[in-house]
């Protein structure tokens, strides 16, 4: 086989274990999710959460923070947001104080992710349980 053929192979695995890996982290389904809400809103601003039912449309929902916000209120305003707007299909509650946890009722595990975040200070991490 020569230097040109080997090196084509070498690449075309290369990729393909590349993109199988990307995609397990990139898409790693679950029954319940826990969004962590840390520091307060230096500005105010939005986050966008998307729910990805397995093998179903996204949903993404879009929350408003106003300036100043502390870390428990933007988790009860999260809740709320998710509530409005998906809260047929899935559980969600505030969790400590600072934590939303959102949960399927029936149907398929999903995706969470956090797609947008325009408040300064403040971080938001999703995380399966």
């Amino acid at each position: 086989m020569s230097r040109y053929k080997r090196g084509l192979v070498f690449r075309t695995l290369f990729t393909l274990v590349l993109m199988i890996v990307v995609g397990m982290v990139v898409a790693s389904p679950s029954n319940k999710w826990r969004l962590e809400v840390s520091s307060d809103a230096d500005s105010a601003g939005e986050v966008v959460i998307r729910l990805t039912p397995e093998d179903g449309t996204p949903t993404d929902v879009r929350i408003a923070i106003p300036d100043d916000t502390g870390e428990n209120h933007i988790a009860r305003l999260i809740s709320a947001g998710l509530k409005a707007e998906v809260g047929d299909t899935y559980h969600v509650e505030v969790d400590d104080g600072e934590d939303v946890l959102v949960k399927k009722r029936g149907g398929p595990d999903f995706d969470l992710q956090v797609i947008e975040l325009t408040v300064k200070g403040t971080r938001i991490h999703a995380q399966h349980e």
